[in-house]
């Protein structure tokens, strides 16, 4: 099991420029960007559970991991929590980068049922 860059205790308790300086530490140091979304997950639940300071926490840090590296597993599960860093076009092509396959699948999808529905209007009508 990996040792993780912080407690529980730490996570709830410390300030927020503590954390925030921290965890900007953390990811310098080991570009490790599954442990950092996660951490910045927990101070999302902290900010849920009424610390309104951790509103839009290291919202620069958010934006560049989710625009700028590659989409791992963790991104994709979490990837729904992070909405309000974005604005809705932003949110949109993001949305498409990190689910490429699903947006293939749902284009198809949609363009299928449209052929599907006017091959059905066309053999009602000449009948």
């Amino acid at each position: 099991m990996p040792e993780l860059p912080f407690s529980p205790n730490q996570m709830f308790n410390l300030k927020l420029e503590t954390l925030e300086e921290r965890i900007m530490e953390y990811y310098q140091e080991t570009q490790n960007g599954t442990m950092t979304i996660k951490l910045l997950l927990t101070l999302r639940v902290r900010y849920q559970l009424g610390a309104e300071e951790f509103a839009l926490v290291l919202k620069e840090l958010v934006r560049y991991l989710f625009t700028r590296t590659r989409a791992t597993r963790t991104m994709k599960r979490f990837f729904y929590y992070f909405q309000d860093y974005f604005d809705a076009p932003e949110w949109e092509r993001l949305r498409l980068r990190v689910f490429p396959l699903r947006n293939f699948v749902e284009k198809t999808k949609s363009f299928v049922q449209s052929l599907l529905t006017k091959f059905l209007l066309s053999e009602v009508l000449t009948t």
